[in-house]
């Protein structure tokens, strides 16, 4: 896993759950986000929006609520 095997691989699919892009990468999601970070920084990756989801009972997994997707 590197910057640009990320980088096609969020060109490809658009908005992408931080726990889609760990499984796809067979690494942590803590091993993902530096990653990421560093994108961000280029001003190439957003972190969307997102809220809770609407159930209300705070037993999602967080990582299905972190969603990144490629702007540049």
């Amino acid at each position: 896993m590197d910057l640009i095997a990320i980088k096609k691989y969020l060109q490809g699919k658009g908005l992408v759950a931080m726990k889609d892009l760990a499984l796809h990468f067979n690494r942590n999601a803590d091993t993902v986000r530096p990653l990421l970070d560093i994108w961000m920084s280029k001003g190439k990756v957003k972190r969307a929006e997102t809220k809770a989801c609407s159930k209300g009972c705070c037993k999602c997994d967080p990582t299905t609520l972190e969603l990144y997707e490629w702007i540049g």
